[in-house]
């Protein structure tokens, strides 16, 4: 459906040698340093040098100027690198092509000044810190962002924030030095213009990590997912990114791409959740049979071969959208797949855990780990009702009702 350059399959190409041959190898080592406490294990800098040298880096950003350093693919063209990414949790890290940094490198490339580009985007494309976005609140529904309650006043030449955020992904890692926040600068707005963003250091005072967030009953060892409190937290005027009131519009500008990588990057995990189901029914019998041969297995195999490239498709029919017309007219396609993949990771992870039995809910397989984030991608960067509500009122504007009435019958026209 979708023809790539050959420059594009090339680099994907280079990107799954180099995932074969220097990631994988060294999941095991990474594991065991993570687990000693490592916020960002050794091997994975070693590996993140090579990557880098090779010139894999920043390939997830369209956006990318000539001066800067990386391979600009397009969004299409990424897909399939991401695809390759998405096999492990932590490879995406290695070429710099991961959330929460793209999505804030590309903020900062769409609104950012020159002087907050210098200090912040610069040293991000160049992996030298990490970031993080602060939008959820504990306290409301934020899915819709008219709730959000953190305040931003300005006071003389400075911004003060009061409020707390949770699943601020990588805002308690040791390496996160900015945090996005985004926060109510005028209450008596138009809903869609009560929100602003801001530039906040890390070590701005008035910041209190009060707890890294378990999830399903797992904390990262890397506490990925703080909840943070602001209290009188004070940065300059100039912290102001884009525009007074126009954090919503650009919280959809940053959520589009994001939401599009996410789904990239689990068809990737899930190509490999396949893989495990196929190794597992030819290894294990019961009954006298091996357990490739019951048609529960041959259907669970089959049903998630059958819903991945469907997701596929869709994804690069998404990706193309955002090429070509812009993530506005894009915004149905985009909540389409978040809700097919989402619904269908979840559905995948849980095949693969159930064709291992119990060692499929521990963590010597990927499927635990999986069914967990699928789970939880079903709400993050927007839960299934909202997208499916945005689907349905878009369909609605779409449709043309005039002719319908002639494949009505017993009824007049």
């Amino acid at each position: 459906m979708f023809s790539l350059p050959q420059q594009a399959l090339d680099i994907k190409s280079d990107v799954a040698d180099f995932f074969n041959k220097q990631i994988l190898p060294n999941n095991h080592l990474w594991h065991e340093q993570s687990q000693q406490g490592q916020a960002i294990p050794a091997i994975e800098n070693t590996i993140r040098t090579k990557a880098k040298a090779l010139g894999l880096w920043n390939m997830a950003l369209p956006q990318l100027t000539d001066s800067e350093p990386g391979l600009r693919l397009s969004n299409l063209e990424f897909t399939g690198v991401a695809e390759v990414l998405g096999r492990l949790g932590w490879a995406s890290r290695v070429f710099n092509c991961h959330a929460p940094d793209v999505p804030n490198m590309e903020l900062l490339q769409l609104f950012g000044s020159d002087s907050q580009k210098s200090r912040w985007l610069e040293p991000l494309l160049d992996a030298q810190f990490g970031s993080a976005f602060a939008m959820t609140e504990p306290d409301v529904a934020s899915s819709d962002p008219a709730n959000l309650e953190t305040s931003i006043i300005r006071d003389g030449d400075q911004w003060v924030i009061n409020g707390t955020k949770w699943f601020a992904t990588n805002a308690s890692n040791e390496k996160c030095r900015l945090i996005i926040v985004v926060g109510v600068t005028d209450p008596e707005a138009a809903k869609s213009r009560r929100q602003s963003m801001i530039l906040v250091p890390t070590d701005t005072p008035g910041i209190k990590v009060k707890r890294n967030l378990p999830v399903f009953d797992h904390t990262s060892t890397n506490g990925f997912h703080p909840e943070l409190e602001f209290t009188d937290v004070r940065v300059p005027v100039t912290n102001l990114l884009g525009q007074q009131g126009a954090g919503f519009a650009m919280g959809q500008a940053r959520l589009g791409p994001a939401r599009l990588h996410h789904c990239m990057r689990a068809i990737g995990e899930c190509e490999v959740l396949i893989s495990l189901m196929v190794k597992r029914s030819t290894e294990r019998t019961t009954f006298g049979k091996r357990i490739d041969e019951y048609s529960s297995t041959q259907a669970a195999i089959s049903l998630s071969r059958i819903e991945l490239d469907q997701c596929r498709l869709l994804v690069q029919q998404t990706a193309h959208q955002l090429d070509t017309v812009g993530n506005k007219i894009a915004r149905k396609q985009i909540s389409m797949i978040k809700v097919a993949v989402a619904r269908s990771y979840q559905s995948i992870a849980d095949r693969t855990i159930q064709l291992y039995g119990a060692r499929g809910v521990t963590n010597d397989t990927p499927a635990a780990s999986a069914f967990s984030r699928a789970r939880a991608f079903r709400i993050y960067d927007g839960p299934d009702e909202v997208h499916l509500q945005t689907i349905a009122r878009l369909e609605q504007q779409e449709q043309s009702g005039n002719l319908l009435d002639h494949y009505l019958l017993n009824q007049e026209v």
